[in-house]
């Protein structure tokens, strides 16, 4: 009888330990993204790219013409338009405002931002790569 009036509270505590998990996990992918928006904001795109899915990287190896493509442009602005989240990967789509360094022209461009967590390493990567700013017309 006294075992039974136990298990309600380890319930709890299992369920607690879980959403603790959670918690975690989620200020972890918040972690990742301000700092992925705030690499791509400030012009680091080297920086950015460390937040890449390692094997996307391996994959996909960026090009120094590919590089000096982004620093031909300069981030005014990075605003999020809206996120999905779950326990293994996230969305957020955001608008980028992006300045030409030659021509001073301004434009817009969408982006999706696609996130996977990895438990061994305990860390959110981007799995969509640095953002297309070049988008076809």
């Amino acid at each position: 009888m006294r075992l039974l009036r136990g298990m309600p509270l380890l319930a709890m505590l299992l369920a607690l330990a879980g959403c603790a998990t959670t918690i975690d996990r989620g200020n972890a992918l918040r972690e990742a993204q301000y700092a992925w928006s705030a690499a791509i904001r400030w012009g680091d795109f080297e920086g950015a790219w460390n937040l890449v899915d390692p094997a996307l990287r391996a994959a996909h190896p960026m090009t120094e013409l590919e590089l000096a493509r982004y620093k031909q442009v300069q981030i005014s602005g990075y605003n999020d338009l809206g996120e999905r989240a779950g326990e293994a990967d996230a969305e957020r789509e955001v608008l980028i405002h992006v300045v030409n360094r030659n021509t001073l022209v301004e434009r817009q461009t969408r982006y999706s931002e696609r996130w996977r967590y990895d438990p061994e390493t305990r860390a959110w990567w981007n799995t969509s790569g640095l953002p297309d700013l070049w988008p076809a017309d």
